[in-house]
């Protein structure tokens, strides 16, 4: 197996928990997603090669890639006509557990729009914000 196929199969492990951490930071899973691909081609360009700890190094990648996804919202200035509900994460009859979906629940949490109260600070700045989600990843 090549460095490419490793570093593949390692992303793919770990692709659940830094959606999960996009999620909470952007409210949107489609915008996690486009983060978490983001984040594969950027890591896919660069190598691991001399990485030594790859979940800390891929969670660092995903958050900056949202900050710049927040920042970028602010700059445009958008705002949502309706309130913000986050999406709902469906998945297929059979694919989870009860128990499962209550670790989900836990792990991730109802994510709300940055500046709620619920996840983040009001007044706090993006980057505070996102350390903040960072850490209680790497938890």
């Amino acid at each position: 197996m090549d460095e490419q196929q490793w570093l593949a199969s390692r992303f793919e492990e770990h692709r659940p928990r830094l959606r999960a951490v996009a999620y909470r930071m952007l409210g949107s899973l489609t915008e996690a997603d486009d983060a978490v691909q983001d984040a594969w081609e950027r890591v896919s360009r660069a190598g691991a090669g001399e990485v030594q700890n790859l979940s800390g190094w891929l969670t660092t990648i995903v958050a900056r890639i949202c900050l710049n996804t927040l920042r970028s919202r602010n700059a445009r200035r958008e705002e949502f006509i309706e309130a913000l509900v986050p999406d709902p994460i469906v998945t297929a009859d059979g694919e989870a557990s009860p128990e499962d979906e209550a670790l989900m629940a836990d792990s991730v949490g109802l994510a709300s729009p940055p500046g709620g109260a619920r996840y983040s600070v009001p007044g706090r700045a993006p980057g505070l914000r996102a350390s903040r989600h960072v850490r209680s990843a790497l938890r």
